[in-house]
C-alpha cells in the first residue's frame, strides 16, 4: 500500500497501487490542470492591467492624405483627358507631339554635355550563331556603365541595332529574363546593347568589404542615391535614362549597326526606362516597354510605390502621363506589352493605348501602335518577348520568326565585364561622388549671408508657396472642427480639446490645446501669447514623452499650450501602402514626398503651409505674438513658418537638421524624402534660416546631423 498526502495543499488520496495502477497519473494531471489555471489567472490579471496601461495611439484622419492626392491627380487627368480629346485634325496632332516632347524635356533635363565614352572590350564569348562582348564604357567621366553587346554571326552587316534596358534584378543584365530577350533578337539578327542599371549587377554604388551592397541591391540604392540628389536639382531617372542615351551613342559607334533601325526594350524598371527613353531621345525607330506603362492615376490609387527614378520632378503639374512618353515617338512604332495578372495595372494600359491610337489615326499611322497583353503575372515571359520579336521584325523586316528560338543562359561570371564583378574595382567613381561635388560647387554660388525679403522670397520659391500664398489672402481665417475629448491621454495638463484646422480642401491640422480647465468648444479668448509645438512625428505621443513641452509649460505658465499634427504625421499618419509602412523606405511616407515632387509641390512646402495655417487660425483666435517650438522632423515645417510669419516672435528646435548640405555631401544619411526640399541647396541652406531666426530668440537643442535617428 501507498500513501500520497498534501498534494499542493488539496488532495488526500490513499489507495492500492495493486487495484488502481493508473490512478497515480489522474491526480497528476489533475495537478498540473490546477496550476495551469492558478498561472493563467495571474497573468490574465497581468495582461489586463497592461492593456489599461497601454495607450492606443490617435489617428482619426488614416485616409486624408490618400485622398487629397488622388484628388489632385484626378483633376490633372481629366484636365489632360479634355486636352487630348480636343485634338481633331493631323496638324493637332503633330502639335501635341512637340508640346510633350518639350515638358518631357522640361521634368527631365537640362542633360550633361557628351564626353568620350571611352569604350573598353574586356573579353568575347563565341557561341553558335552570335558572339558575346562584354564591355564598359563611360556615360560621365569616371562613371563606368557594364554593358553586354550581342554581334550576329554569319549576316551582312549593317543589322538592325537594339538598346535592352534591365528591370530589378540583383545580377542586372545577367537575369535569365534580360539576356533572354538579348540573345532571343540575336539569333534573329539584332545587334543588341544590353547594359547594367545603376545599382544593380556590376555597378553597386555602395559595396562594402566583400563587394555586397551596404544599402539593398537595385530599389535601395535607387532610392537612398536618387532622394538624395533631389537636394542639388538632378533627377535619378536622368541619370538612368541618359545611360541609355549613351549606350545608343556607343551602339551607333559600330559598323554592324544600321542607323535606320533602332530599337528600345525592357521589362519592369527596364520598361520604365524604356518609356522615358522613347519621350527623351529622337533617334529611336522602334519602341517596346514591357510591365510598366499603366497611368499615374493608376498607380496612386492602387497604392503602389514606385522607385525614385519612375517619378520624375513635375511631371504632373505638367499634365503629362506615361502615355505622353510614348506619344513624344509618334508616328513610330511602339508596342505596349502588359500582363493581365500584373500590379502594374492593365486597366491603366488599356487607357493609355486608347489615348495613342487616337493620336496615331490623326496621324494616319494606326497600324505603328498596338497594345499586347499576356496572360500571366509580372515580368518578361516568353509571351511578351515573342510579341515584341514580332513587332520588332515587322519594322525592319530582318526575320519573318514569329516565336522564340532556342536560348542558352549564360552564367554570371561568364558575362562579367569588371574584375570580381564590380566596377568599383575599375575605381567608377559613384552617384554620390557627383552629389557631393555638385552641392559643394552651388555652396560657392549661393548669396553669403542672405537674410531678410530676399530669404523669404527663396523660401517661397523652392517651397512653391506661391499659390498657396494666394489662397491665403483669400481665405484668411480657416475653418476648423472641434473634435470629442479623448480621455486618459497622460497629458501634461489635466484636460486637452482637439480642433482640425483646414488648411486647404481635403487637409485638416490636428490641433491639441492642453487646459487646466475642461473645455469643449472655441479657444477661450483673453490671451495674447501662445506657444506651438510641431511635432516630430506624433503630438499625440510626443506630449507624454518629450522633455521639452514639460520645460515649455513651466518656463510659460501664461501661455495658451498648442501642439499639431501637420499633414502626414500622427493622427493623419496613412495606413497606406501596406501594413505599418510608415517608416519604411518604399513605405507611404515615400510614396507621398515623391507624389509631391511630382505634382512639384514639395512635401516639405505643403508641411510649412500647415503651420503657417495654424498661425493664421491663433491669430482668428485672438493670439498676437506665438513661441514656435519644432522638433526632429517637424522642426523643418517650423523653421520654414518661423521665417515667414511675422506673428512668430520667439523659436526654440529641437533635433533640427544641422544643413541640407550635410546630408548632399555625405555617403550616408538617415533623413526620409519627406523631409528633404528638392533643389534647395540652389537658392539657400538651413544656417541661413537659422542666422535669420536669431533676431527672434533662436534656441537649438541637440542639433541632428545626417545620420541622427
Amino acid at each position: 500500500m501507498i500513501r500520497i498526502d498534501g498534494i499542493s495543499g488539496n488532495f488526500l488520496h490513499t489507495f492500492t497501487y495493486r487495484k488502481n495502477r493508473y490512478m497515480h497519473k489522474i491526480i497528476l494531471f489533475a495537478f498540473i490542470i490546477t496550476l495551469w489555471m492558478s498561472v493563467g489567472s495571474v497573468w490574465a490579471k497581468a495582461s489586463s492591467k497592461a492593456s489599461k496601461d497601454t495607450i492606443e495611439p490617435l489617428n482619426r484622419f488614416p485616409r486624408m492624405v490618400q485622398e487629397y492626392f488622388v484628388d489632385q491627380v484626378r483633376q490633372i487627368e481629366k484636365q489632360a483627358d479634355q486636352r487630348r480629346a480636343k485634338l481633331r485634325t493631323k496638324a493637332d496632332a503633330n502639335a501635341y507631339v512637340e508640346e510633350v516632347r518639350e515638358k518631357i524635356q522640361e521634368s527631365f533635363g537640362p542633360w550633361p554635355e557628351k564626353t568620350p565614352l571611352n569604350p573598353r572590350i574586356t573579353s568575347v564569348l563565341e557561341r553558335d550563331t552570335y558572339k558575346i562582348e562584354n564591355l564598359t564604357f563611360e556615360s560621365r567621366p569616371g562613371f563606368l556603365v557594364t554593358a553586354n553587346l550581342y554581334i550576329p554571326k554569319g549576316r551582312e552587316f549593317p543589322l538592325p541595332g537594339v538598346v535592352g534596358t534591365c528591370g530589378h534584378s540583383a545580377n542586372g543584365k545577367a537575369a535569365g529574363f534580360y539576356q533572354s530577350f538579348a540573345q532571343g533578337l540575336a539569333r534573329q539578327g539584332y545587334v543588341v546593347l544590353i547594359f547594367d542599371p545603376i545599382g544593380q549587377g556590376e555597378r553597386l554604388q555602395y559595396p562594402d568589404k566583400n563587394l555586397k551592397s551596404k544599402i539593398g541591391v537595385g530599389v535601395r540604392e535607387h532610392l537612398y542615391c536618387g532622394n538624395q540628389q533631389f537636394l542639388v536639382g538632378e533627377f535619378f531617372g536622368s541619370w538612368r535614362a541618359w545611360d541609355g542615351i549613351r549606350a545608343l551613342d556607343y551602339l551607333l559607334t559600330r559598323k554592324e549597326v544600321d542607323p535606320k533601325h533602332l530599337g528600345v526594350t525592357g521589362n519592369s524598371g527596364g520598361g520604365t526606362m524604356t518609356t522615358w527613353l522613347c519621350g527623351v531621345e529622337n533617334r529611336w525607330t522602334i519602341g517596346a516597354p514591357s510591365c510598366f506603362v499603366t497611368t499615374f492615376r493608376r498607380n496612386l490609387e492602387n497604392e503602389l510605390p514606385a522607385d525614385t527614378e519612375q517619378c520624375p520632378p513635375q511631371v504632373l503639374s505638367l499634365g503629362l502621363d506615361h502615355s505622353d512618353f510614348l506619344a513624344a515617338m509618334a508616328p513610330k512604332p511602339v508596342i505596349i506589352l502588359a500582363k493581365e495578372k500584373d500590379y502594374f495595372d492593365v486597366r491603366g494600359s488599356e487607357e493609355a493605348y486608347q489615348r495613342l491610337k487616337h493620336l496615331y489615326q490623326l496621324l494616319g499611322a494606326e497600324d505603328n501602335i498596338k497594345l499586347f497583353v499576356g496572360p500571366t503575372y509580372h515580368g518578361y515571359s516568353r509571351e511578351n518577348r515573342e510579341a515584341m520579336y514580332r513587332w520588332f521584325n515587322r519594322a525592319t523586316g530582318i526575320s519573318n520568326a514569329r516565336t522564340e528560338p532556342d536560348l542558352i543562359i549564360e552564367k554570371d561570371e561568364t558575362i562579367r565585364c569588371a574584375p570580381d564583378g564590380q566596377v568599383c574595382r575599375l575605381d567608377s567613381r559613384t552617384v554620390y561622388s557627383f552629389t557631393k561635388e555638385m552641392s559643394e560647387a552651388l555652396a560657392k554660388k549661393r548669396p553669403k549671408n542672405l537674410a531678410g525679403k530676399k530669404l523669404r522670397q527663396s523660401i517661397v520659391q523652392a517651397l512653391r508657396l506661391q499659390n498657396q500664398t494666394q489662397y491665403r489672402r483669400k481665405n484668411p481665417v480657416p475653418e476648423y472642427r472641434i473634435l470629442r475629448n479623448r480621455s486618459g491621454r497622460k497629458y501634461p495638463k489635466r484636460y486637452a480639446t482637439f480642433y482640425a484646422v483646414e488648411s486647404e480642401p481635403g487637409i485638416h491640422v490636428l490641433v491639441y490645446r492642453l487646459n487646466n480647465r475642461r473645455l469643449m468648444s472655441r479657444p477661450p479668448r483673453g490671451q495674447k501669447r501662445a506657444i506651438l509645438y510641431v511635432a516630430h512625428q506624433s503630438s499625440d505621443a510626443e506630449l507624454r514623452n518629450e522633455p521639452l513641452i514639460a520645460e515649455l509649460l513651466k518656463a510659460e505658465p501664461d501661455s495658451a499650450f498648442y501642439a499639431c499634427d501637420v499633414r502626414g504625421i500622427g493622427e493623419s499618419q496613412p495606413n497606406t501602402c501596406g501594413k505599418n509602412s510608415f517608416l519604411n523606405s518604399y513605405g507611404c511616407d515615400y510614396f507621398y514626398a515623391i507624389h509631391s515632387i511630382m505634382l512639384d509641390k514639395p512635401y516639405v512646402g505643403q508641411k510649412t503651409y500647415d503651420v503657417l495655417r495654424v498661425l493664421d487660425w491663433l491669430k482668428s483666435c485672438g493670439y498676437e505674438e506665438v513661441h514656435i517650438v519644432g522638433k526632429g522632423w517637424g522642426a523643418l515645417p517650423a523653421t520654414f513658418a518661423a521665417v515667414l510669419s511675422e506673428q512668430v516672435k520667439q523659436v526654440t528646435l529641437k533635433n533640427a537638421l544641422t544643413s541640407y548640405s550635410d546630408i548632399a555631401e555625405s555617403e550616408t544619411y538617415n533623413w526620409p524624402l519627406s523631409t528633404l526640399l528638392p533643389n534647395v541647396l540652389k537658392y539657400f541652406d538651413l544656417p541661413d534660416c537659422y542666422r535669420a531666426l536669431r533676431e527672434k530668440e533662436l534656441r537649438q537643442i541637440e542639433p541632428w546631423d545626417e545620420n541622427a535617428r
